[in-house]
């Protein structure tokens, strides 16, 4: 059974999120992962599960969230090294994140030194509509986050979700920090990267994952008619599986080809960066 706890994790700071894997399971990597704007730890359960039954834990590490504090003083670099130590040997340490988590993420990537990097929902302005007052408003948000009812269920009912937080600026200095980050002279570019986003992202563009794709030379999966939230929406099974799977080719070489290519009875191959699935 896999376990899943609110309780002091071995990185520093107050409780954060942890999804372990079953005790007669071996564990096979570890992802961190920086949730973005209004979210919490308890907001990716689902994915967290999904991920330690194949083997990898998921930690939402004691950190500030994306944007709260100035990035000098958002450490990384502590959470990926006790992450390492507490890990079986060679396995890898993933830094993840999405909408803002994503993009600190990618800031701290230098700093931090992880083995890869899962960028979700990058999102690219700085410039917020207004924050939500009125029922259509936060039917708005729902609609922009997910198209997976259960996973709307979830946020309608959750106390400690933040609704309107959508609409809030995302920091400038995260933005440039993270462009920074991205550019071909800088380290990161070598980090082994998945980009995942929704084709349908009412937030963010799908462009703006195929241009930070481009340049950190990064794998990229556009889940079809996905919305801002990839990790939780309608097609979560199928983006979870694109994730374990980008994960196994990380643990055997991140330059390793897909270990698995789907063909009709034709013989022809259905573009890879483009995933369907059904409601929860």
């Amino acid at each position: 059974m896999t376990t899943t706890t609110a309780s002091p994790v071995p990185l520093t700071g107050p409780p954060s999120g942890v999804w372990e894997p079953a005790a007669d399971v071996t564990v096979r990597g570890t992802v961190l992962l920086l949730p973005g704007r209004g979210e919490h730890p308890g907001v990716y359960a689902r994915f967290g599960r999904r991920l330690a039954f194949d083997g990898y834990r998921v930690v939402v590490p004691a950190v500030p969230a994306a944007g709260s504090v100035p990035l000098d003083r958002a450490d990384l670099a502590g959470p990926v090294a006790e992450a390492r130590r507490s890990a079986p040997p060679g396995t890898p340490v993933v830094l993840a994140g999405s909408d803002t988590g994503a993009l600190l993420a990618l800031a701290a990537a230098r700093q931090a030194a992880p083995d890869g990097l899962l960028l979700v929902g990058l999102p690219t302005t700085v410039a917020a509509p207004g924050t939500p007052d009125t029922a259509d408003d936060w039917t708005d948000e729902l609609g922009a986050r997910t198209s997976c009812p259960a996973h709307r269920g979830l946020l309608a009912a959750d106390p400690d979700f933040r609704p309107g937080a959508l609409a809030e600026d995302v920091p400038a200095d995260l933005v440039r920090a993270a462009e920074d980050a991205a550019a071909d002279d800088v380290p990161v570019s070598g980090v082994p990267v998945l980009v995942v986003h929704g084709s349908a992202d009412p937030v963010s563009p799908p462009a703006t994952a195929r241009r930070f794709a481009e340049r950190l030379a990064a794998d990229l999966v556009l889940v079809a008619d996905g919305r801002h939230d990839a990790l939780n929406d309608a097609a979560h099974r199928s983006v979870a599986a694109a994730v374990v799977q980008w994960l196994e080719r990380l643990r055997g070489g991140p330059h390793l080809p897909a270990q698995i290519v789907t063909t009709d009875a034709g013989g022809r191959t259905p573009d890879p960066r483009a995933l369907e699935g059904n409601p929860a």
